[in-house]
């Protein structure tokens, strides 16, 4: 065993007076790996809006001659080829996925303006995937001149490849900010990014506006950019103040929806046919949906169907006869829904499609990406154009001092030829008499050493008259393009005019119309008509509910399982909620309409909910969504909050009380007209307060101090009243016992919130219980 090996056993690494600890260098360790999977990998570049691997196949078929340029283009290669030439000169990684990241750079379905031109099968936004790379061929589209063209103009730093025998851009220089135009999607470690595509036009304009004047408002930024604009079309649904909160924190979730028509045929027929899908959705997963509507399956560890399955069968298949999907190469989407009948009402199967299926879905927004100073963040819209805007202006200044040096190079060069031609019997005699005729020129004629290299290679038939003339001309263009050079460098003004001459001509040549449609509305919510009754909601000890129709049924008219026995009895509507509350401080949902009927047993609450794992059922209370409840646990805390608060469209609830630990949900308690609360203890001591010294917390939490208790005396019970109150307990000898304290009695006990309260001496055992008279 090494002395290393027994140094990482102790926890130390090295040795001597520099030991790094195990921990120490693991931590380091996977901070330098999570760093290099966030920069390396995952997350584009602010500046051109691409990761490396796409970064590195655009310089490779830009350096391979693939560029669409001239009468038709280049030729396209194979992808195989492409993909080899990345792997081996700078992507030391899978072939797979460097050629997947080929792949979506070429589908119109996946980026909103395709950098590469596929020729092959290249897959289908159904999720075929595509062909092998030995069978597919790809060259630049056109739009990539905008992050090719400028590279060899001096604009961007170039770095060693991985062995370092190649050199490699950190950036391309992007004309547009392509990181909005085609947005990214990536998880990284500990990092994820979602940005959407967007119209070339519009970040074009915004992109100008912000040159213009950096002083911008938000309004007038989010009105030249309203929001994405995807690949497939679709409807953006969500409100502009949505959109614009996602787009100044940088994160959200914008809903979005297919678009569709309906198209009449013979004899009053008529069918609906969807030809824009939301991004993210393919008309196999709507398909795959509409089927395990219509034909559901048993899920796993049950025995049947449940409740809520059926009711979706039976709602979908009554609105809906037949869907099959029509798309083709001239309708990228076309899914025809075809309805029951002629006479069902068109916007109930609308409503009925986008609330069951992804036809109306979220769309995430996380502008997540690496910054121009090379660190990772989540960044507004206004700092994505900002920090673009920055490096173009950089770029430009960079790419016109490049070509300022080259342009005083050549006139350096041609004023030596300028020279040449005034002498030019002189200069050949020195030439055909001198040793060293480049020192004696230099001497001579106090040329640069340059300009005496230049003279020496020209060719005799660049000596005649006419060149002269040429050199002239030449001379004269190329000084009036100095100048404008020189403005540019000097002049801050100069240059935002001709960084916004260039933008605007790009957006002219490669924009395009709008495809995704902004247009507010409400989200679709399948209604289920429930006739609005009467019924008594009976809940069993064990968790077994029903509901039976009408109010003043008698307790011990209903029957249970053999060792279960009635919790409880709600008198409300079928419109009302029943509310379950596990022992976590979840609550959990479920409609009085869908609780079974009263012949039998019921059916176990656990099968319309997804209890989460570990808790219990708790307490039960069913009731209209704007009853108040006081909600309070045995350790002294409580608070107020409407049903409608707790309410979730979720089979998993909702998390909504904060428990401390030992601390037990106590029965909620209904409010309704009272105007104090009584607390009572496990030992006997009450106290009452006024409501008033309550708050209704929508949001729940753990809420405020009711009762000061400890834990060997805790809350039991809790009362809102009017009045009076009832306190029970057992008497003598185990007999029930009860006793009414009105308001001269109740004065005793009356206090402040979180006061211990006073024992009650009514001769009764704990446990006891308080209820409203």
């Amino acid at each position: 065993m090494t002395q290393e090996t027994i140094d990482l056993f102790d926890g130390t690494i090295g040795g001597g007076g520099d030991d790094l600890t195990l921990a120490r260098y693991a931590e380091r360790a996977y901070l330098e790996y999570a760093l290099s999977v966030v920069k390396g990998r995952a997350l584009p570049d602010v500046t051109d809006g691409q990761k490396p691997v796409q970064r590195r196949i655009l310089f490779t078929m830009e350096r391979m001659g693939l560029t669409f340029t001239g009468a038709g283009g280049a030729k396209p290669v194979k992808s195989a080829r492409v993909v080899g030439d990345v792997l081996g000169k700078y992507h030391p990684h899978g072939d797979q996925a460097a050629y997947d990241a080929l792949v979506r750079m070429a589908q119109d379905f996946s980026q909103r303006y395709p950098l590469i031109d596929g020729q092959g099968n290249f897959g289908s936004r159904d999720g075929d995937g595509a062909a092998a790379m030995r069978y597919t061929e790809a060259r630049l589209a056109p739009i990539a001149r905008l992050l090719v063209d400028e590279l060899d103009e001096g604009t961007v730093d170039f770095v060693p490849n991985y062995d370092g025998s190649f050199q490699e851009p950190r950036q391309l220089p992007a004309r547009l900010p392509f990181v909005l135009l085609n947005g990214a999607s990536g998880i990284a470690v500990g990092l994820a990014t979602e940005i959407p595509s967007h119209n070339l036009r519009e970040v074009a304009a915004a992109a100008v506006a912000l040159i213009r004047n950096d002083k911008l408002t938000d309004d007038e930024l989010f009105a030249l950019l309203p929001g994405p604009d995807f690949p497939g079309g679709g409807q953006i649904i969500s409100s502009a103040a949505d959109i614009r909160e996602a787009y100044a924190s940088g994160r959200g979730s914008l809903k979005v929806r297919a678009r569709w028509k309906i198209e009449d045929l013979a004899r009053g027929q008529w069918q609906l046919v969807v030809t824009e899908l939301p991004q993210g959705t393919s008309a196999q997963k709507v398909l795959e949906e509409i089927e395990e509507l219509t034909n559901p399956k048993v899920k796993a560890g049950k025995k049947a169907l449940t409740a809520e399955q059926q009711q979706l069968k039976v709602t979908m298949l009554g609105v809906l006869d037949a869907v099959r999907d029509e798309s083709s190469k001239d309708a990228p989407v076309r899914i025809v829904f075809e309805p029951k009948t002629s006479r069902i009402d068109q916007q109930d199967l609308v409503r009925t499609l986008l609330a069951h299926t992804s036809l109306e879905s979220s769309a995430p927004i996380n502008l997540t990406m690496v910054g121009g100073d090379g660190r990772p963040t989540q960044k507004s819209l206004r700092q994505v154009l900002g920090e673009w805007i920055a490096f173009r202006l950089a770029t430009v200044q960079r790419r016109t001092r490049h070509r300022l040096d080259k342009v005083l190079d050549r006139i350096h060069v041609l004023e030596g030829r300028q020279l040449v031609l005034l002498n030019i019997d002189e200069v050949i005699r020195i030439i055909r008499n001198s040793d060293e005729p480049k020192a004696a020129l230099i001497e001579r004629f106090r040329l640069s050493d340059r300009q005496a290299e230049d003279i020496l290679e020209l060719r005799l038939r660049q000596l005649a008259r006419l060149e002269a003339i040429k050199i002239e001309q030449e001379l004269e263009a190329l000084r009036t393009e100095q100048a404008k050079l020189e403005d540019i460098l000097n002049s801050p003004a100069s240059l935002r005019r001709t960084v916004v001459k260039e933008i605007e001509a790009d957006a002219k040549q490669y924009g395009d119309e709008r495809r995704t449609l902004i247009q507010e509305d409400k989200r679709a919510v399948a209604e289920v008509k429930v006739v609005d009754e009467p019924v008594t909601v009976v809940v069993s000890q064990k968790g077994w509910v029903r509901a039976r129709q009408g109010h003043g049924h008698e307790a011990g008219s209903f029957a249970f399982k053999a060792g279960d026995g009635l919790y409880g009895t709600f008198e409300c509507r079928t419109v009302d909620t029943l509310l379950v509350f596990g022992s976590n401080g979840r609550v959990y949902t479920v409609a009085v309409s869908a609780l079974p009927g009263a012949r039998g047993d019921g059916q176990p609450v656990t099968t319309m909910i997804e209890l989460e794992s570990g808790s219990q059922l708790a307490h039960y209370y069913a009731g209209p969504a704007d009853t108040t409840l006081l909600l309070a646990n045995t350790a002294g805390y409580g608070l107020l909050a409407k049903i409608g608060d707790m309410m979730s469209r979720q089979k998993g609830g909702k998390s909504f009380l904060t428990l401390d630990e030992g601390a037990k949900l106590l029965p909620p308690a209904r409010v309704g007209d009272a105007s104090r609360v009584a607390c009572l203890s496990y030992a006997g001591r009450l106290l009452v307060f006024g409501l008033e010294e309550l708050k209704l917390q929508s949001n729940g939490g753990r809420g405020l101090t009711l009762m000061d208790v400890e834990a060997k005396d805790p809350l039991v019970s809790v009362a809102p009243f009017k009045d009076a109150v009832v306190v029970q307990g057992l008497g003598r000898g185990g007999k029930p016992k009860e006793e009414t304290l009105r308001s001269a009695a109740l004065s005793a006990y009356a206090g402040k919130r979180a006061r211990k309260g006073r024992p009650t001496e009514l001769g009764m055992k704990p446990p006891q219980r308080v209820l409203p008279a």
